[in-house]
């Protein structure tokens, strides 16, 4: 298997409210939704070079790291390696350099759809992400499963845009369509396994971690790519995209370790006995994806599956 697309750039968003909802609750208790989130869909623009298919070994990077009872950071391996399960995207049409993306033509843009995982180093985002944002936490590795499905199969898959509870802000004029809100949603299920070096060795299955839906996503994937052109960004044939991390509103949907575990503070406990904060050496994240609905065949995303090897210092 081979990557599906000769990648040009990679953009990751942050589209997930209830994501967002959870990671701001561990830094920002009473305030955990920055006042932008509602307005703008929010990402940051990844490293292609790093962009591997589904079974490429995932090496723990190293990084600053500052911990708590520590007066300076030090470089070393990451100790707080996580995943994200996210839905990514292919741009299939491009735009010119200066001209914007209306909303209404944004959705055909989108070729097809595809699972992604963007690894993070959560200690060393933690030290390094102030001002800027992410930086080695995120370019060591992000992964993608080699099937592209695309957005015409997709189609008898679409749902109404997340509902917005009328207090919230209604989208600006730039990301407002009355048809996208009507079925701008992705009805895609996606589930995120662990298998460990010890559930290998003793023939386990995997166990699911998380189960979650692409329909509750906050914002829609022409929202995504109309935005990312409003500036007179121009889109190119192959970029990447990512949805940002699929979370829901219930624990066992909650799409990262980082959320599973609370910030760590509480392990995820595995059927063998086992627990896990952050992911270990050997562990093996495998995710998976389909659609189902009455009278249509039902459509598989494959796999996209990594094992994490030990990581190397300077």
């Amino acid at each position: 298997m081979a990557l599906p697309a000769v990648v040009g750039d990679y953009t990751d968003f942050y589209a997930s409210i209830f994501h967002a909802w959870n990671v701001g609750k561990l830094f920002r208790p009473d305030n955990p939704l920055l006042p932008n989130y509602k307005y703008v869909p929010a990402a940051y623009h990844g490293r292609v070079s790093s962009v591997r298919v589904s079974g490429v070994p995932v090496r723990r990077p190293s990084g600053q790291t500052k911990r708590g009872d520590e007066t300076a950071p030090i470089y070393r391996p990451a100790r707080s390696l996580d995943y994200e399960l996210e839905l990514g995207f292919y741009i299939g049409t491009p735009s010119l350099l200066g001209a914007p993306v209306s909303i209404a033509e944004a959705g055909a843009h989108v070729f097809g759809f595809c699972l992604l995982n963007d690894w993070s180093a959560r200690d060393i985002q933690a030290w390094e992400a102030q001002p800027l944002g992410p930086f080695l936490a995120k370019n060591f590795a992000t992964t993608v499963s080699p099937f592209v499905v695309t957005a015409a199969a997709l189609a008898p898959f679409r749902t109404r845009a997340f509902a917005r509870p009328p207090s919230d802000p209604v989208p600006l004029a730039h990301l407002a369509d009355p048809q996208d809100q009507a079925e701008g949603g992705l009805d895609v299920t996606l589930e995120a396994f662990l298998l460990t070096p010890k559930m290998r060795a003793a023939g386990d299955a995997p166990f699911r971690l998380t189960r979650s839906s692409c329909a509750n996503l906050y914002w829609t994937v022409a929202q995504m790519v109309a935005h990312h052109a409003s500036n007179g960004c121009n889109l190119e044939i192959g970029d990447l995209m990512g949805s940002g991390t699929v979370s829901g509103p219930e624990p066992d949907s909650w799409a990262s370790l980082l959320e599973l575990s609370r910030g760590a503070r509480e392990p995820v406990a595995l059927p063998n006995g086992e627990s896990r904060r952050f992911l270990d050496d050997g562990d093996e994240v495998i995710f998976r994806g389909h659609c189902a609905r009455a009278d249509f065949a039902r459509i598989g995303f494959g796999e996209c599956r990594a094992v994490i090897e030990a990581g190397e210092r300077l």
